[in-house]
């Protein structure tokens, strides 16, 4: 199970929405004789992978999988059929795929075509794998990680509007390593105002297209901002107010350079609920400013922080990190640390994950 863990990471930022899946196929007689993992949507999966590199061993052997079979027609066929054609006498799987068409139907249908089947060997593993697919499949919206740049004393900023650098080389690289493997960034108009960022994956391969959101109550985004220069990326799409889009002088300038404009004006949840279902947008990483990160935070909608920790000292007239919201970094579950040249970067899950 661990090598099926292993190879499912392989497929880390190419598969969404589908899972992280991974697969392994054991000889009667012990031998690994077929390994694979799911590449991206509408591919193959990774029982079919192995299944595949078995080349007929298949017949009386043992089947580890990081998740629940499927059973249902989508862009492939139903994978426990083809586990019954090759004579899989067992399965082991970590997790129950919590995807309604499935959940739970694939071993069943397996147990009563004489497939013995065991659930849970690996069972946290591959959940942590597969944090952003189960949120979509719960919750009906993106797993949201919020990521900040912080002093040593909380703060993000010297001022408010004031573009501070404070990040090393190292985490920067450590940054853009994150957004190669998301589906998404989102931002608020703050933050274009006043760093005009690109909002691209630099220095390293991305294999899919990168959306950028901007949430833009007034359509404030400048028309030249540098992140519309790079359409080539990805799509970028600015989440404003019915008000805002009636005034064609702001939108359509916007428009003509590329933007989408989504005029909604409801809640973030409502939000990114749309970007989950239309988008097919798994995660999020929300990059700031304080007032788009206090925002998420006040509706509960933050699943995961990542928090880069500078030696720099800004003091009482910097702009911190959720203010008023008694955060902790301490109190994160699954906590981590790692060092980053000058800097740390500290991370973990808001809410308990098991």
């Amino acid at each position: 199970m661990d090598r099926a863990l292993f190879h499912a990471a392989r497929g880390l930022g190419r598969t969404s929405p589908n899972p992280l899946v991974g697969a392994i196929v054991v000889s009667a007689d012990g031998v690994i004789v077929g390994q694979g993992y799911h590449h991206r949507a509408g591919e193959a999966h990774a029982e079919v992978n192995a299944l595949d590199e078995a080349r007929g061993l298949a017949r009386g052997a043992t089947l580890y999988c990081t998740l629940e079979p499927c059973v249902h027609h989508g862009r492939t066929p139903p994978c426990v059929h083809r586990i019954l054609e090759e004579g899989i006498r067992r399965v082991f799987a970590a997790i129950e795929d919590p995807n309604p068409i499935v959940s739970g139907r694939g071993f069943a249908f397996l147990r009563e075509h004489g497939v013995d089947v065991e659930v849970g060997l690996g069972a946290d593993a591959s959940a942590s794998l597969n944090r952003p697919f189960f949120t979509l499949m719960r919750e009906g919206r993106p797993f949201v990680i919020l990521k900040a740049a912080t002093s040593l004393d909380g703060r993000i900023a010297e001022t408010a509007g004031r573009r501070t650098f404070l990040t090393s080389t190292a985490a920067n690289r450590h940054a853009h390593f994150v957004r190669a493997h998301v589906d998404a960034i989102g931002v608020g108009v703050g933050t274009v105002l006043a760093d005009d960022p690109e909002l691209t994956a630099r220095g390293i391969f991305r294999e899919r297209p990168l959306v950028r959101v901007i949430f833009d109550r007034r359509l404030r985004t400048p028309p030249n901002a540098k992140v519309l220069s790079t359409l080539n990326a990805g799509p970028v799409m600015i989440v404003s107010t019915p008000e805002a889009f009636r005034r064609a002088d702001v939108r359509k300038p916007l428009e003509d350079a590329g933007a989408t404009i989504d005029a909604s004006g409801d809640g973030l949840r409502e939000t990114f609920q749309r970007l989950a279902a239309e988008r097919q947008i798994g995660s999020l990483l929300l990059e700031g400013g304080a007032a788009i990160h206090t925002a998420a935070w006040d509706e509960g909608l933050v699943d995961y922080v990542r928090l880069y920790v500078t030696p720099h000292v800004l003091g009482n007239g910097g702009v911190e990190l959720l203010p008023g919201r008694g955060f902790s970094s301490a109190a994160l579950f699954d906590r981590r640390v790692e060092s980053l040249g000058p800097d740390v970067v500290i991370e973990g899950y808001v809410h308990r994950t098991g």
